[in-house]
């Protein structure tokens, strides 16, 4: 199963398992920040992340 949602996110598909909730990869655009000890201005470069929906049936199982 695991390899499955690896497999999907790769190609950047989205992978829904029924009651459990979905997972999908987000792009991540370039942005600026700072270094917090100094205070220096950083690039952050541009990235993919993989994010997870709960189901409304996980959620009220959860939350009673």
């Amino acid at each position: 199963m695991f390899k499955k949602i690896l497999d999907a996110a790769r190609s950047g598909a989205e992978t829904s398992i029924p009651g459990f909730g979905k997972f999908q990869v987000k792009n991540t655009p370039a942005r600026e920040g700072r270094n917090p000890s100094t205070g220096a201005t950083i690039k952050i470069a541009a990235s993919r992340k993989l994010s997870f929906t709960p189901a409304k049936a996980l959620k009220d199982t959860l939350n009673g």
